[in-house]
């Protein structure tokens, strides 16, 4: 049953508190911290990558619709499991509301996700995979309360921090983080892999690291 969550988030660089870094652990009781016109056109996107699908929507000042960016997700996830689509297709979502490019999935980041969800399986503790100054990496961590949390729970509550962000300022609104958020979409990041895992206690644990790192001092996500 669905009752209690915690997420947290770490990069290399922070925009928004230190010139380091920053992890920040927050809990709450609910959650913290289109198509074608034309046929020639649409027979031309069947064939196109990704990137070039992506670029014939915003050429056209159209974002793509939920259907294309899932049809690209999987294409950018080639021999994934189920899991790792999710994870990829709901980042992808937050990207395209600011009109960024796809996430493409790594297989070897994925690997270290699942080499430190397996770290945290005995014991589900909120702890980044590395200390201060360890890695060049973002990395989201998330967990919550009994074994029913999915990937979609874990970025829909890193992507709810929006209303925390402020783009004129390039900040979080006071005592708030945006962090995750920002990091999700991050004009220059390419690259995600994400694990999940169900604690031996029946919690469960997510992670996902992103390449290049986001969130460096003075730059906008977008």
């Amino acid at each position: 049953m669905k009752s209690h969550l915690l997420l947290c988030f770490f990069v290399f660089v922070i925009t928004f508190t230190t010139k380091t870094l920053s992890t920040s652990p927050q809990s709450s009781s609910s959650s913290s911290s289109s198509s074608s016109s034309s046929s020639s056109s649409s027979s031309s996107s069947s064939s196109s990558t990704p990137t070039q699908i992506y670029e014939q929507y915003l050429s056209q000042q159209k974002k793509p619709d939920n259907d294309t960016i899932y049809k690209v997700s999987k294409q950018l996830c080639w021999g994934c499991m189920a899991e790792s689509i999710e994870f990829l297709f709901r980042h992808n979502l937050v990207r395209a509301t600011k009109w960024e490019l796809p996430l493409m999935w790594d297989f070897q980041l994925e690997q270290y996700a699942r080499w430190w969800a397996s770290q945290r399986k005995s014991d589900c503790k909120v702890e980044h995979s590395f200390p201060e100054d360890g890695f060049k990496l973002g990395e989201n961590i998330y967990w919550g309360s009994g074994s029913d949390w999915t990937p979609t729970d874990a970025v829909k509550a890193w992507a709810d921090e929006e209303k925390y962000y402020t783009y004129l300022t390039n900040s979080c609104v006071s005592g708030q983080m945006c962090g995750h958020y920002t990091q999700i979409v991050w004009k220059s990041t390419r690259r995600i892999g994400c694990a999940r895992v169900v604690c031996d206690d029946g919690d469960v644990f997510m992670t996902c690291n992103y390449d290049p790192v986001g969130n460096y001092v003075g730059e906008r996500p977008y």
